[in-house]
């Protein structure tokens, strides 16, 4: 019994509580990217259709420079790349999960951020939750919460003044109570450690500026050839958990 709800109310409510920290972290960013298009010389109509329709944050940053800077597409293709990038693996993973999700597999491809990639990947969908409309919600929400702070932004920009420096921790400080939530669900912790072992070597190696690319390469390639070992791990210990 669902007293009537809709599926689309269902998958709404379930996803809605998962978003919650995302409008902490994206409003307030949000209205960073937008006060800084204003400051640089942009209407608030700017963030708000970049939001819109680029809708990667630190892309649309850049865009702010490119925008300033003359026309050179190649650059601005090269630098969005090179920028983005990790949303390749991030697609890799999602395969599965976006097998079968009909109309709004278009937009859930489109609209995958760090943050909606994260919740849609970990998050436990309730069985009387269409999992199709649960990430489609997520990833709406997100958008939407990052559109509004753009546009208040925009629009308050030259009535504001505050330093934002160091308002961006709040993202990763959201990024670390999600590592956690993980961690604390996993049946085996050889991946995540796997992770930050990989990262900090890449880090080590190639520096501040260009280590994402190869951690992500060394993770993907890693945690492919130990796939089979790793499942094999977490069915045992499944096994003797349960006494089956």
């Amino acid at each position: 019994m669902h007293c009537g709800k809709s599926k689309y109310r269902r998958a709404l409510e379930a996803a809605f509580p998962h978003t919650v920290p995302i409008l902490a972290g994206f409003l307030f960013l949000g209205m960073t990217y937008g006060i800084y298009m204003n400051v640089s010389g942009f209407s608030f109509l700017y963030p708000m259709l970049m939001s819109l329709t680029i809708f990667a944050g630190s892309a649309e940053f850049v865009t702010v420079s490119l925008l300033l800077a003359p026309f050179d597409p190649i650059k601005a293709f090269a630098m969005t790349l090179m920028i983005n990038a990790r949303h390749l693996f991030y697609g890799i993973s999602m395969l599965d999960k976006y097998k079968n999700t009909g109309k709004v597999k278009p937009y859930l491809i489109f609209g995958m951020c760090d943050e909606s990639f994260s919740i849609n990947f970990t998050a436990d969908i309730p069985p009387d939750v269409d999992k199709s409309l649960f990430m489609f919600f997520v990833t709406l929400l997100n958008q939407f919460y990052w559109v509004m702070g753009a546009t208040l932004g925009g629009i308050f920009g030259s009535f504001i003044s505050f330093s934002t420096e160091g308002i961006d921790f709040v993202m990763t400080a959201m990024f670390t109570v999600i590592f956690l939530e993980q961690w604390r669900k996993e049946k085996t912790h050889i991946p995540s450690l796997l992770g930050l072992g990989l990262s900090i070597l890449c880090l080590i190696f190639f520096g501040a500026d260009g280590f994402i690319i190869p951690a992500m390469g060394a993770i993907l390639l890693i945690l492919t050839l130990l796939k089979h070992p790793l499942e094999r791990r977490i069915d045992q210990k499944r096994e003797k958990e349960t006494g089956v």
